[in-house]
């Protein structure tokens, strides 16, 4: 092959591996406005967006582990995730729990191919939802929280999206995910701590930076651990994107895969050093 087509090749190829920037940009445009009103409402509004985000999440969930079209007591269970979300204002954290417990019991009553799947489906994402509304609370601290996760994730999903495919280099995780790379992975957790640590002085400055350090680092490790074990799921049955809802990303699954185990890290730390009424002040005062 002559330098000439070696060149053309490998600007197609770039071309191509910048393809989705602009899907990616305008779904960024449209989604942070909605999820920042959502998160400064709070209370009921804040309960039904996520319990419709994590309910439309766990319908991929469904059609990915049943490998089949959606059935109505697939629907049973989409409904059940986002009523236990609601439930949360009302009852707290016992009746979401309570709600994906029995839900999932049903699942396994009922039986048949992927029936541990989908229980162990709708007790995650009823977890995750605890994690999300008891992260907002009802105080404004809430919302400070809120921001603090959802500035290390995204920033370390951009770090590692740029970096990855600018430095490219050895492969992270091969036989998961053929795509991401040690430099994104590296650069992902670098822009995504510094952009953490950075807001806590903003948003904690009675508490010390270095606390603000270590949370936004792990919270960025976990991040990444999130996304890729989503791939291995995917990989375990054999999809490509949990779905296409969102233009540049896929599902809601491939969106909120990066949030998950981060959410329960941050409700976990808070819950256990100021209590379950007071998750966002215990992760943010110290």
């Amino acid at each position: 092959m002559s330098e000439g087509e070696n060149s053309g090749n490998k600007a197609a190829s770039g071309r191509r591996s910048w393809a989705d920037l602009g899907p990616r940009l305008a779904s960024a445009f449209v989604l942070l406005p909605l999820t920042a009103v959502a998160l400064y409402l709070g209370g009921y509004i804040f309960a039904a967006v996520v319990g419709a985000v994590f309910a439309g999440a766990y319908r991929e969930w469904e059609t990915m582990v049943t490998l089949k079209p959606l059935t109505p007591f697939g629907i049973f269970l989409i409904a059940m995730v986002w009523v236990g979300a609601v439930m949360f204002p009302l009852w707290g954290a016992p009746a979401t729990l309570a709600i994906a417990a029995l839900a999932a019991a049903a699942a396994i009553a009922r039986g048949g191919e992927g029936a541990l799947w989908r229980a162990a489906g709708v007790l995650f994402f009823g977890i995750v939802i605890v994690a999300v509304l008891g992260m907002r609370g009802t105080e404004p601290l809430g919302i400070f929280a809120g921001v603090f996760l959802g500035t290390v994730i995204w920033l370390t999903d951009t770090g590692a999206f740029f970096t990855g495919r600018q430095v490219g280099g050895e492969k992270l995780a091969p036989d998961i995910s053929p795509a991401k790379t040690w430099s994104g992975a590296v650069g992902g957790f670098a822009l995504g701590t510094i952009a953490g640590t950075t807001l806590w002085h903003f948003i904690a400055p009675s508490s010390p930076w270095w606390i603000g350090l270590v949370l936004a680092g792990t919270m960025s490790i976990l991040g990444q651990v999130g996304d890729l074990s989503e791939s291995a799921l995917k990989r375990r049955f054999r999809v490509k994107d949990s779905g296409d809802i969102i233009p540049g990303h896929g599902g809601l699954m491939d969106r909120l895969d990066s949030v998950t185990f981060g959410v329960i890290f941050l409700y976990l730390v808070g819950a256990l050093h100021a209590g379950m009424a007071a998750v966002a002040a215990g992760f943010l005062n110290w």
